[in-house]
């Protein structure tokens, strides 16, 4: 609802008492949850502009009505700021700014720092001494450029350890296949491996022509000394990276990199299409659909740039963009990039020739996005709709929880809740509860209560996050019963949420769903039984997913917590440090000593457990 003029002027008085300085302003609803963060070089005459009179675009104008108040906080520069928002909008995620996905979701590839260093797909960017490549637009680009490296570049893919297991067991079927190298078998020197390994870091890069320039050196320097068989592997390996390069996309002379930005937005949906170009050639793409409350202007736009910029360590020297920045801002974000990657960066609108062809076709894919988003979110709405007629609900149901429980022996009694948001699965939402009150016997109805009794408590007492937020419809993956369980506990705690059951079949498919007294067939409409499909087996696919992993943690550390010596907490250094339980039975008494926190009486104890019936002692 929109402020009383009263309460403007009392803003706009506020706002007109800030200085003439860089920092911060945050903008609060009734509640003082945070619904929108900005950043100014004057911040008075910024946040003043919300509170005057004048015409204000649709989503300002929404924020402005939803703010109550609004707090700031001071920096020496306009960097500082720019740094300061970004963290701010990550920490808070509020309603009104543009969002990235969370970074740590987004896939990398990384090449490990050991002595013969491995390639390996990541979501997790640590501060280990290893190189981060990405993040890719999603894990089947990363995934193929793996399986490129790989095959091409023959280095192994395999869980063998080295230099340890050099020599220990025959070659794989890869390198039977001409596709490692074979490190295993002793005869690759660590020097031709490294050169491999810098290669496929040039690759990463996007420089095909460096990776084939050092392989061309390395053939010749292995024909003077005439070692044929290597020269002959390396010229294959040219050979195969010189298809790759055809294959790919040129749009740029050879030694030009650069990202080109194409935007577009209406009031239901935008969309901002990134292209990045490595050596004249298209290395990726990536699309960020942003929905109709996140305002997009000229300010929020810089904020975007600079949190895509905070996860990535290869900025090139040049962007072009569809869209005005203004020169404060753009002058603020070439010195942020050119400070982050240590070389200068220009941002450039492109007016003429080549380069503003291939920004107007960024444009169009991010429009084409953005349709193709409108349409499955028309599809979505619906689906919901038709399912608010069908339960004769009173409201259409945004949000949606589904439960599901799941016993796997005593100590694993778990109830699982997903939540899907406008018809989609809200993964950074869901939950897990473990039983606390229920131990001695696998009472499902006992679980439910316990669980969603839990769940209640979370919604009266937190004040934000996930657990803040009312859900307009709760399905249960059960019948009657569960849904009786259910309002009792709805009825107990004066809440009144929509409670429907979804009933199986005899093939434990979706059939139905239910009150406490009748069925609801759903077969008929095909969108809401796709839609309940989905959830009852996603809520159960999460529950039972994770119990069982931790099924089988549980009995990985019992076994090993059966040896003299080895409690829970070593259980799970040995683990944590070999990944399998194989592969600790396959090390010796020194590689297990090697782990933090592991002795040699330890490590003595280990190797006899599992080798025990071989009469072997292993090595000292």
């Amino acid at each position: 609802m929109p402020h009383t003029q009263k309460r403007l002027d009392e803003l706009l008085e506020k706002a007109n008492s800030l200085p003439l300085s860089p920092g911060v302003y945050i903008m609060r609803d009734k509640n003082q949850k945070i619904i929108y963060v900005g950043k100014s070089r004057k911040l008075k005459n910024r946040v003043s502009q919300y509170f005057q009179q004048g015409k204000k675009n649709a989503k300002t104008y929404r924020m402005v009505a939803a703010a109550e108040d609004f707090d700031y906080i001071l920096c020496k520069t306009e960097i500082e700021a720019l740094t300061l928002e970004n963290s701010l909008i990550k920490q808070n995620s509020p309603k009104y700014n543009i969002k990235l996905k969370d970074a740590k979701s987004y896939p990398y590839i990384k090449i490990t720092d050991e002595e013969y260093p491995r390639i390996i797909f990541t979501r997790t960017r640590g501060s280990d001494k290893g190189k981060y490549y990405g993040p890719f637009s999603g894990s089947s680009i990363a995934y193929s450029i793996l399986d490129i490296i790989h095959k091409s570049l023959g280095i192994p893919n395999c869980k063998r350890r080295f230099p340890q297991d050099i020599g220990k067991e025959r070659p794989c079927i890869y390198y039977q296949m001409k596709q490692c190298c074979g490190l295993c078998t002793g005869k690759v020197s660590c020097d031709e491996y490294m050169t491999l390994i810098s290669c496929a870091g040039d690759i990463l890069k996007g420089n095909i022509t460096a990776a084939t320039h050092l392989l061309n050196e390395q053939m010749y320097n292995f024909a003077q000394e005439e070692k044929f068989e290597a020269a002959a592997k390396c010229r294959d390996t040219v050979k195969a990276l010189e298809r790759l390069h055809q294959k790919q996309s040129v749009v740029a002379a050879p030694d030009v990199d650069m990202d080109v930005f194409g935007f577009y937005c209406d009031e239901i949906v935008s969309c901002m299409s990134v292209l990045y170009v490595r050596n004249g050639i298209v290395n990726d793409k990536a699309d960020f659909l942003f929905n109709s409350d996140a305002i997009i202007d000229e300010e929020s736009i810089a904020s975007f740039i600079v949190e895509h910029y905070i996860s990535r360590d290869n900025i090139p020297s040049l962007l072009y963009v569809s869209f005005d920045v203004n020169e404060e801002d753009l002058n603020t974000l070439e010195t942020f990039l050119s400070e982050r990657s240590g070389h200068r960066v220009h941002i450039k609108k492109a007016v003429r020739g080549v380069n503003k062809e291939l920004t107007a076709i960024v444009c169009k894919n991010a429009e084409e996005k953005a349709r193709q988003k409108k349409l499955e979110i028309q599809k979505d709405e619906d689906v919901l709709l038709d399912l608010a007629k069908l339960l004769r609900l009173e409201a259409v149901p945004e949000r949606i929880e589904a439960y599901d429980i799941s016993n796997i022996g005593k100590e694993n009694i778990t109830a699982g809740m997903v939540v899907y948001q406008n018809g989609k699965p809200l993964r950074s939402d869901y939950r897990l509860f473990k039983m606390r009150t229920v131990k001695e016997n696998a009472d499902d109805y006992a679980s439910m209560r316990e669980a969603l009794t839990r769940r209640i408590k979370h919604l009266k007492e937190d004040s934000s996050g996930a657990f803040s937020v009312y859900p307009d419809l709760l399905l249960i993956d059960g019948g009657k019963g569960h849904v009786s369980t259910v309002k009792e506990v709805l009825r107990e705690n004066n809440i009144d949420i929509p409670v429907f059951g979804m009933v199986k079949d005899d093939y434990h498919k979706t059939r139905a769903l239910c009150t406490d007294s009748e069925e609801i067939s759903i077969a008929r409409e095909r969108g809401v039984y796709m839609l309940i499909y989905a959830i009852q087996e996603e809520v159960h696919r999460f529950t039972v997913g994770i119990v069982s992993a931790a099924k089988r943690s549980t009995l990985k550390h019992s076994s090993l917590e059966k040896i003299d010596g080895i409690g829970p907490v070593k259980a799970r250094k040995l683990l944590g440090s070999f990944g399998t339980l194989n592969a600790l039975k396959n090390a010796s008494v020194n590689e297990i000593k090697a782990v933090k926190g592991i002795n040699e009486q330890d490590a003595y104890n280990v190797f006899q457990y599992f080798n025990q019936k071989k009469g072997s002692k292993g090595e000292l």
